[in-house]
C-alpha cells in the first residue's frame, strides 16, 4: 500500500503538472511523481540523457501483457 502525504506546490507548477498528466494520461500527483523520479534518476546519472531516462521510465510503467520481447539478431545471415 502506497502512503500519501499533502505538500504545498507554486501555483505554476500545479498547473503546468495538470496540463502534462492531462497530455500523459497520469494523475497530476503521478505527472509530479514522474517529474521527481526523471529529477532523482538525471542526478544519479549525470551522463545519461533525460529522454533516455524518460523514456526509460514511461517503459517501465507500462504493462507486461503490452510488451514486445526483445530476440536479439543473429550475427549470422
Amino acid at each position: 500500500m502506497t502512503q500519501s502525504a499533502s505538500i504545498r506546490i507554486n501555483h505554476n507548477l500545479y498547473e503546468l503538472a495538470k496540463q502534462d498528466a492531462f497530455a500523459e494520461h497520469r494523475t497530476i500527483s503521478g505527472q509530479i511523481e514522474f517529474w521527481a523520479q526523471v529529477g532523482r534518476t538525471s542526478i544519479d546519472n549525470p551522463d545519461l540523457p533525460v529522454e533516455f531516462i524518460m523514456a526509460s521510465l514511461a517503459s517501465l510503467a507500462e504493462p507486461r501483457e503490452n510488451s514486445i520481447p526483445f530476440v536479439p539478431r543473429s550475427g549470422k545471415r
